[in-house]
């Protein structure tokens, strides 16, 4: 008999498979605070959340018994991931589920904008007659700008085409073939800036999205735009937003998700000219059914077959195939993050090679651990080690991976290699006995760096004096290098350099460094997931800036 625990209100209907499976035995309870949850997550095999309890790692120090944890929905910024992939806890949510329900609550925050239908309702039921305040704007042959054309984004712009709206939809991944098939034209931010009536947004909250509708974007947008967001709080520049509104640029929004929930900028909820929801993008009947169906139907799978199709995670290594391949994983992630960043475009194609040790191992975990690295930069927490080549095919990305016997100089090497077009990229990577993870070449150019959280890439000129400039400039900025790499190909030509920092670059002090003479390009990096068990290869590497 399997233990299973509810919190968060899930669908009764939703969980009858669970309720009628002889193995298994639920209990439900409202949500519980951490301490009380904690005192019995112990007794039990799997966990069924919402968004209310967080899983954190303290409450999984409780629950030894805990094989699966399903989120009722997509996101899963509730549950610490890391720390249930540590205690071999496997994570699933249902990602589909609930596309139809945001889709069109989508198109209701848009009519509703459109048509003023909550200051209008709120007016008249307290009695007054005003037909005068509340005049619209219709819909038809307007431009709506679709800002992520991923499945709830498709979906949009489908039912807006039905309106007789004319869409253009920006997304990394988006071809201009699929557009055409979709009747809607592929489109640059800048352009659905300038030519959009209606902007919506559909992207993952990343680094890259968050704050995109910026005090930039919406001075670049025509008078009178509306936008809706029904994917993630922190897309839309709250303040940003408030001020283009008061001003007269910006005619209103229709926001059903915050940077804080709930609601702490309270100039959203005073401004007439914004609509507000309390994230209700998945909240019908039958979504809430179709999430809790879902992950009923996978926590059965999981645990009568080993059947696993949405996992957000993966299972704990183990045995002889762990020691082998797992000092691997964590650099392939690595790998994958940087040249998505380096190479600044979604590609078409990713090439991986292996050389010497690595062609006797399986790799397909690697190989799948450094192709999300790649799609994670755009597409967050959508993509997983499951799924990954189900969404190359849906972004309409080619992989190739070749084993090679020859070790490139390396007991073990691997090389990454992203292209579009005539544009590419490449990464090559080692793991060096007692030192962990080395990037070892960058395009054509050899160098030997650690991974690390804060990284700036520099392509120059090889003349004297620019090793000194960078790092004078970088000590003005009080900016501490704890690393420097060099690598050349000929005397006198093009360089690189690959600094680790303590912190954050900001964009001034990048704007700095292309000022100086022979730098070409600066770009810092970040990396999420780093390994700080290794000490450095050398510590005379370390050079303080100034």
């Amino acid at each position: 008999m399997y233990k299973v625990l509810v919190t968060d209100g899930i669908s009764e209907t939703g969980l009858k498979r669970l309720f009628d499976h002889p193995r298994f035995s639920i209990d439900q309870f409202p949500t519980l605070p951490e301490e009380e949850l904690a005192k019995i997550i112990g007794e039990y095999d799997a966990l069924i959340v919402r968004s209310q309890t967080k899983v954190t790692d303290s409450l999984l120090q409780h629950g030894n018994r805990l094989r699966v944890i399903a989120r009722a929905g997509v996101g899963v910024d509730n549950i610490d991931v890391n720390a249930s992939t540590k205690k071999g806890i496997i994570v699933i949510n249902a990602p589909g589920a609930n596309t139809i329900a945001a889709t069109e609550h989508t198109l209701a925050m848009m009519l509703s904008l459109a048509r003023k239908i909550p200051q209008a309702h709120l007016k008249t039921s307290l009695g007054n007659w005003d037909r005068n305040s509340f005049k619209g704007v219709e819909l038809y042959k307007k431009t709506l700008g679709v800002i992520g054309m991923g499945k709830i984004g498709i979906e949009v712009a489908k039912r807006a085409k039905a309106f007789g709206m004319n869409i253009l939809g920006f997304d990394p991944y988006l071809s201009t073939e699929k557009a055409e098939k979709l009747g809607i034209t592929k489109a640059t931010l800048d352009t659905i800036a300038r030519e959009s009536d209606f902007i919506t947004t559909h992207t993952p909250l990343t680094n890259e999205t968050k704050g995109l509708i910026s005090d930039d974007f919406l001075q670049k947008t025509k008078k009178g735009v509306r936008f809706i967001n029904c994917a993630r709080g922190g897309i839309i520049d709250e303040h940003a937003l408030v001020k283009a509104i008061q001003s007269g640029h910006v005619a209103g929004a229709a926001l059903d998700v915050f940077e804080k929930e709930p609601v702490a900028n309270l100039d959203l909820l005073r401004e007439t000219n914004i609509i507000v929801t309390p994230h209700l993008g998945a909240s019908t009947v039958e979504a809430q059914e179709k999430v809790a169906e879902e992950v009923s139907a996978e926590i059965i799978e999981i645990f009568e077959s080993g059947a696993i199709q949405n996992a957000v995670n993966m299972p704990q290594m183990s045995g002889e195939a762990q020691q082998k391949i797992k000092p691997y994983l964590l650099l392939g992630d690595q790998v994958g993050s940087l040249i998505i960043q380096l190479f600044k475009e979604a590609p078409t194609k990713i090439d991986i090679n292996y050389y010497g040790e690595l062609i006797e191992e399986d790799t397909d975990l690697l190989t799948r651990t450094m192709i999300k690295g790649v799609l994670s930069h755009h597409l967050s927490d959508s993509v997983n080690l499951i799924n990954v080549f189900h969404l190359l095919k849906d972004q309409g990305v080619s992989y190739n991976v070749q084993k090679n016997a020859t070790n490139k100089g390396f007991a073990n090497y691997m090389e990454l290699t992203v292209s579009r077009g005539d544009l590419k990229a490449s990464i090559g990577a080692t793991v060096l006995n007692g030192y962990g993870g080395r990037i070892v070449k960058i395009n054509e150019y050899r160098i030997d760096v650690r991974p690390e959280r804060y990284l700036l890439y520099i392509k120059h000129q090889d003349i004297p004096g620019m090793i000194g400039k960078v790092g004078s400039l970088l000590g003005d900025y009080q900016i501490n290098i704890g690393t420097m790499q060099v690598g050349r190909t000929t005397v006198g030509g093009e360089a690189i350099m690959v600094l680790t920092l303590d912190k954050i670059l900001k964009e001034e002090v990048l704007r700095s460094l292309g000022s100086i003479n022979g730098l070409k390009e600066a770009q810092f990096l970040e990396l999420l997931n780093v390994d700080s068990s290794y000490p450095g290869q050398f510590e005379h590497e370390k050079v303080e800036s100034r």
